[in-house]
Formats: structure tokens, C-alpha cells, sequence
């Protein structure tokens, strides 16, 4: 090769350093891992058709089988992968293998994004909330079971400021601001008390937001939805649970707060499982016993917290909502800085960025070249791509069966 050619090469290589990486692996036959192949992957793949809007993707959030990628300074909207409920906000129940702008959306700045399993939430940054796909279930909003193949606005919070929208499995959760007295409305199926309506007005179906209870004059900065799970944050480090109970739990149709001296800054949700990430960067585990998630102590070291209450005169119901916290051992002092949860896996970003995982493998969203799950974190292996920049800022997702990683580079 010649010195010129060699040069261009280079210069070719540090242009895609500075645009980021994307890579993703895991279930694929849907076309959500952005190869434009149809099938699994085991290993990461780095995805060099996004390479160059990396740096400009704020949020990737991620569904049963589909994408939505959000961008900073701009407020557009791409999403991939499974349509066929229309959840790509394309206009057609079509499924699509590479990244695509929602039009209908694109005259607006959207702040926020979340895919359910078959549906997908934007806010934008007026505060207004837009929902398509599945809506068989109310999980739209829209006062109806109908299913919308372009982003609707949700005409209830018409007179609101929307300030975010969490998708679970056949639910949704919207964040107000400025409403402490009914912050967080829910809609969608409430068969598990996911709507945190209480239990005397419990509906398996609300087609239209429902406030949330329990939760007046808290400070809520974040939420959470996945399954049949719903969570927040407090402003003052509290976790709220709502929805089906953990590891055999009963189900609380009302937000319950972990009373731990523990203060939080994350939740990532899976089905069965919950990882949560604490303001001293550790990682503890709510769940079953499910691919590893929360295995047993014999095949995962973990520290049992039982929580703290703060009143003896708790009932015996709300006793048997009580979930356990287990803290990750195996990570011994290494910090972590971001946690993410697919419907049966669990994916980390550590202070030195690792990305490890654990948990259900079938489909090779582990990463690790295999399908067999894991009981404790496995190291994830990204290539020798750039591994000295430090410069670099990563950021870990998971969608049902599949998970992403983006690379940002600092100097945008």
C-alpha cells in the first residue's frame, strides 16, 4: 500500500473513531439488531451503517423486537426492527432492517422515547405524548383498543406537560411535571396492579390514563416499564415497585417503597427481575431464581438485604410484598456506572467499560459467542476496536432478547 493510500486509511479510522460505534447481538430474526440480516447473533457486531449518527443518539430505547434511537440537538426519531403492529411509526405494519426516521415526527423535538413490546411512546419537548402500535390492550391511551401504525397524540394530557413515557409489556407509565398531587398516569393492562390504581378500583383494562397513587407530593425524576413491572425513582434516592410482586411476592396494585438505607439512581426492569443501581455505583438484584437473574447462592455469591421498615405496624400484606435485595458479589469493589435488563438478562457498564452479563442466553444476547445462560456477570468482549480511547462515553440497552452498546465519542 502506498504512503498516501495508508494515510487516507487513517484519517478514514480516526473519523470513524470520533463518529462512535453501535453494536448489538442477540435475537435478530426481526431485523432489530440493525445488521440488515435476519437472524441471531452471538457475538458483538459492530453495526457501521450507525456508526456515524452515534454520537448523535441521546437514547436508544428497546422493545420485545424493535428500536427506537433518539438524537440529541435535533430531537429525531429512527426506529427498526419489528413493525408489525405498527410500533415503527412508519405508516405500515411492515418490519424494517435498518434504521428509519418516524416522519410524522419529524417537524417536532422529541425529549423521550420508549418501546413496550409491541408498542412505542415519544414525548416531545412541548411536553405533548405520542403513542403507536399495539393497542389491543389500552396501552395507547387513545380511549379505545385500536392499534395506530403512525404516532397519535395522546389527547388526555392535552392541558399537561409531559415530561417522559416508560412501555412495558402491555402497559404504559407517563411522568407530568409540575402535578405533584398526580405526577404518574398509567394505561394499558392492569391485571397485575401495574397501573398503580389501588386494589378497590383495580381494572384489568384502562384504555385512558389512570393517575397513580400513593406517590403525592414525592419528587419522582425517573420512571420504569417492562413486563408487568412498573418502578420510580425519587428525587431523594427512594425506589417505588408496583405491579407483579418478585420473586413469588404477592402483586402491589399501589406504588411500595423499598425502604432501604440504600439511595438509588437507576432501575432497569426485566420481567421477573429488577437490577438497581445505587449513588455509590453498586449493583443490587430484585427477582426469582430465572437463567441466573438471581440465582441461587450456591451458583451466584450475593449479599441478602432484607429491607429496612420503618414502622412495625406494617401489614401482613404489605409484609408479603417485602422484596430482597441481593447485591452482586461477584463484582467485588469494581464500580458501576450504568445497568440495563432484557426480559430475562442483565447487562452492565462498569467505571472501566466493561460490559458484562448474565442471565438467559438462548438467543446469544449475552454476547459470549454461545446460547447458555449464565449465572453471574461474564465479561463482553467488543472487538479490538479503538480499545484505548478514552475519550469515549458507552452506554448499555437491552431489548427482550438482544442488547445494544453505543460509543460516544466525547469530542462532538
Amino acid at each position: 500500500m502506498e504512503e498516501g493510500e495508508r494515510t487516507k486509511v487513517t484519517e478514514e479510522e480516526e473519523e470513524e473513531r470520533k463518529s462512535g460505534q453501535v453494536w448489538s447481538w442477540g435475537a435478530g430474526t426481526d431485523g432489530q439488531l440493525g445488521t440488515a440480516k435476519l437472524q441471531d447473533e452471538h457475538l458483538p457486531q459492530l453495526i457501521h451503517s450507525l456508526n456515524h449518527a452515534a454520537n448523535r443518539i441521546s437514547q436508544l430505547a428497546c422493545g420485545g423486537a424493535h428500536v427506537i434511537a433518539l438524537t440529541r440537538n435535533d430531537g429525531k426519531v429512527f426506529t427498526w426492527g419489528r413493525g408489525t403492529s405498527g410500533q415503527l411509526g412508519h405508516g405500515d405494519s411492515t418490519n424494517c432492517l435498518n434504521p428509519k426516521p418516524v416522519k410524522l415526527l419529524e417537524t417536532l423535538f422529541i425529549s423521550h422515547v420508549s418501546a413496550g413490546w409491541n408498542h412505542s411512546g415519544f414525548v416531545s419537548d412541548s411536553g405533548k405524548v405520542y403513542t403507536c402500535g399495539d393497542g389491543s390492550f389500552g396501552q395507547l391511551g387513545h380511549g379505545d383498543y385500536e392499534s395506530h401504525n403512525s404516532p397519535v397524540e395522546v389527547s388526555y394530557f392535552d392541558s399537561k406537560h409531559v415530561e417522559q413515557i416508560a412501555c412495558g409489556l402491555r402497559h404504559s407509565l407517563v411522568l407530568l411535571k409540575g402535578q405533584p398531587e398526580a405526577q404518574i398516569h398509567g394505561f394499558g393492562s392492569g391485571k397485575r396492579g401495574q397501573l398503580g390504581v389501588s386494589v378497590d378500583r383495580i381494572k384489568r383494562l384502562s384504555n385512558l390514563p389512570q393517575a397513580v397513587k400513593g406517590l403525592e407530593n414525592v419528587e419522582i425524576l425517573n420512571i420504569y416499564a417492562n413486563g408487568d413491572h412498573s418502578a420510580a425513582v425519587s428525587a431523594d434516592g427512594h425506589v417505588y415497585t408496583w405491579g407483579k410482586g418478585f420473586s413469588g411476592k404477592s402483586d402491589a396494585y399501589s406504588p411500595q417503597i423499598l425502604s432501604s438505607p440504600l439511595k438509588f439512581t437507576k432501575v432497569a426492569l426485566g420481567w421477573n427481575h429488577a437490577l438497581l443501581l445505587t449513588d455509590a455505583e453498586e449493583v443490587f438484584m430484585l427477582g426469582g431464581k430465572y437463567h441466573g437473574m438471581l440465582s441461587d447462592p450456591g451458583k451466584m455469591r450475593v449479599e441478602m438485604h432484607p429491607p429496612i421498615h420503618e414502622s412495625s405496624s406494617q401489614s401482613s400484606d404489605s409484609d408479603k410484598r417485602m422484596s430482597i435485595l441481593g447485591k452482586v458479589l461477584e463484582l467485588n469493589e469494581t464500580k458501576v456506572i450504568d445497568v440495563a435488563a432484557g426480559s430475562e438478562h442483565s447487562a452492565i457498564l462498569t467505571e472501566n467499560g466493561e460490559i458484562m452479563a448474565w442471565g438467559w442466553g438462548e438467543h446469544g444476547q449475552l454476547g459470549l459467542g454461545n446460547t447458555c445462560d449464565q449465572t453471574g456477570p461474564q465479561m463482553v468482549n467488543l472487538g479490538d476496536v479503538f480499545p484505548s480511547d478514552n475519550q469515549a462515553q458507552l452506554s448499555v440497552y437491552c431489548g427482550s432478547g438482544f442488547t445494544f452498546v453505543v460509543r460516544l465519542h466525547s469530542q462532538i
